[in-house]
């Protein structure tokens, strides 16, 4: 009889215990349920501001490229005034946007960062001292950060030094690079057009 008894508690032992253990992996398997919900939220929402992010800058760009277009020198300089102060405005509501979207680096990717950085900023040093040179520079640098082949030859350094960025970094330097090179575009058109002024003024008053 008492053995009897000591087995009925040990089996409602097992059974108690065996119970818990379910609920536990229950509870376990809602929050890891949770959590990656709250995982795909978490990246939606880093996407979301990475695209706002671009945005600002696509706003910025546009808005220095009509600050410093050929249109804005040939309008009156009542027009131009009104103009100018509407971009600056603007500018200056865009810059008050802040946003920003951390990157998660290991020591290897913030020196390729490092590296990477410092080597646009030497071009961008000597862009006004040598367009053409350093537009040649940038596109080589560019083609370094594309998957598909490019006419202009691949600055291969840079390329080893991108690839061991982080991903979203990767994407920042193609995407300075592509402004930069849309930048120094502009730059040579206008200068183009104002050549070509200064041209027609000299044939003009050399012709009276």
């Amino acid at each position: 009889m008492a053995q009897a008894k000591i087995q009925a508690k040990m089996n409602e032992a097992i059974s108690s215990k065996f119970s818990r253990t379910l609920s536990m992996a229950d509870r376990s398997g809602r929050l890891l349920e949770s959590l990656d919900q709250l995982e795909m939220r978490v990246e939606a929402l880093r996407e979301a501001a990475s695209a706002m992010e671009q945005e600002r800058e696509c706003i910025l760009e546009m808005i220095q490229s009509i600050q410093n277009s050929q249109e804005m020198r040939n309008i009156c300089a009542g027009e131009r005034e009104e103009l100018t102060l509407t971009a600056d405005r603007l500018m200056g509501r865009t810059l008050s946007v802040e946003i920003s979207v951390g990157t998660i680096r290991n020591p290897q990717q913030e020196e390729a960062l490092c590296k990477a950085t410092s080597i646009i900023d030497e071009v961008v040093k000597k862009l006004l001292d040598d367009m053409d040179g350093s537009r040649q520079k940038l596109l080589a640098l560019h083609a370094a950060c594309v998957t598909e082949a490019t006419a202009v030859p691949i600055n291969q350094k840079f390329q080893a030094i991108v690839i061991s960025c982080a991903l979203e970094d990767q994407k920042k330097i193609k995407r300075r690079l592509e402004t930069l090179l849309r930048n120094v575009e502009s730059a040579e058109k206008n200068i183009k057009i104002m050549d070509h002024q200064k041209l027609e003024n000299t044939q003009e008053n050399g012709s009276q």
